[in-house]
């Protein structure tokens, strides 16, 4: 058998006594085509994608949602991710969630929702590696702290469409592009995919557990303290929680044939957020990190826009202004390099 032999898929059952091939080809034509045969209605078919700011010849491998994954895999502002923060402000120790393990836990838990609700496996992953693109250093406080600078609301979701169509364009698909930016709750309209919104509960899945593991891994809270009724619903804090959630999620989406989650149940997950900002986002240490995490974002947007030319020409766009470029530019650092330009520009000669 040659080489291109073993690379052809049989047409045909072997004969009697013939060797199977080890190896078959699935082409992207023909996983394309599998993706209307086998997927649900309302899953989206990368054949049908809206395509591209600018087109381009489909790839010979992969599906055009399998691309955008990669891209977004290989980019710079993906990369970031890993020294920036989830909950706590430049935690001590190893093992505390950073924003890239919390976007890995949100892949691992959409692929495992859009597996059991074929859907398109690749498109909600492409998105839920992408849905905190656009972070800000300091987690949420950095959002607070960028807002004055804007019109309206300084947004991750928005900034992340920004990241990856001006400041590392990666030309992703429509549908990508728009999981991304209504990633967030409070962004309307809805995503236009089945898969964006698989997006946005595996993104409240993960942090609400991974969180409270955090949480109790600082002493900031125990599990007793948890109030009974989350843990009635949802069983121990931790990973039991997320598949406690993601079964709720695919049994209420197979009732409701869209992605959906109970009313009852997602007001339950909705009042352990607001509980998890009372006890553990808010908490009194928690403001007086922020506080200064703000003034270190915020100092630094001003200085930068104050002096255009020491922005890295990757963020000085030609229909950016020099505040924008400040913005853009401060947005996309890690927190310990944020930490550290700030020392640079604004401690006191010779206080070292």
């Amino acid at each position: 058998m040659t080489p291109d032999a073993a690379l052809t898929p049989p047409t045909a059952a072997p004969a009697p006594g013939a060797a199977t091939p080890a190896l078959r080809r699935r082409t992207r034509e023909v996983r394309e085509a599998e993706e209307h045969e086998q997927l649900s209605a309302i899953a989206a078919k990368a054949s049908d994608t809206r395509g591209r700011d600018v087109p381009e010849e489909p790839d010979e491998h992969r599906t055009a949602y399998e691309r955008d994954r990669d891209r977004i895999l290989h980019s710079k502002a993906f990369r970031r991710l890993k020294h920036k923060t989830q909950v706590f402000l430049n935690p001590e120790g190893d093992h505390f969630v950073t924003r890239l393990t919390h976007t890995l836990a949100v892949a691992q838990v959409g692929r495992a929702i859009a597996t059991t609700l074929a859907l398109n496996e690749a498109l909600t992953e492409a998105i839920c590696l992408g849905h905190d693109i656009g972070h800000a250093p300091f987690g949420h406080t950095g959002e607070e702290a960028l807002t004055p600078y804007v019109e309206g609301e300084w947004q991750h979701a928005i900034h992340g469409v920004r990241v990856v169509e001006k400041l590392e364009p990666l030309n992703l698909t429509v549908e990508t592009r728009d999981g991304i930016s209504q990633s967030s709750w409070k962004n309307d309209p809805p995503p236009i995919t089945a898969e964006g919104w698989v997006c946005r509960y595996a993104d409240r899945i993960a942090y609400l557990a991974h969180d409270v593991e955090d949480a109790v891994r600082a002493g900031v809270i125990a599990p007793s303290d948890v109030p009974a009724r989350f843990r009635d619903a949802f069983g121990p804090p931790g990973p039991a929680w997320i598949d406690a959630m993601i079964h709720q999620v695919v049994s209420d989406s197979l009732a409701a044939g869209r992605v959906t989650m109970d009313p009852g149940a997602l007001a339950l997950m909705n009042e352990l957020r607001d509980w998890m900002f009372e006890r553990v986002y808010l908490r009194d240490e928690a403001r007086a990190h922020s506080a200064r995490a703000v003034r270190v974002i915020r100092d630094l947007v001003e200085w930068y826009a104050a002096r255009p030319d020491a922005i890295p020409a990757a963020y000085r766009l030609a229909d950016s202004s020099d505040l924008q470029a400040a913005v853009d530019y401060v947005a996309g650092t890690s927190d310990k390099y944020a930490m550290r330009l700030h020392d640079e520009r604004f401690r006191p000669a010779g206080l070292y």
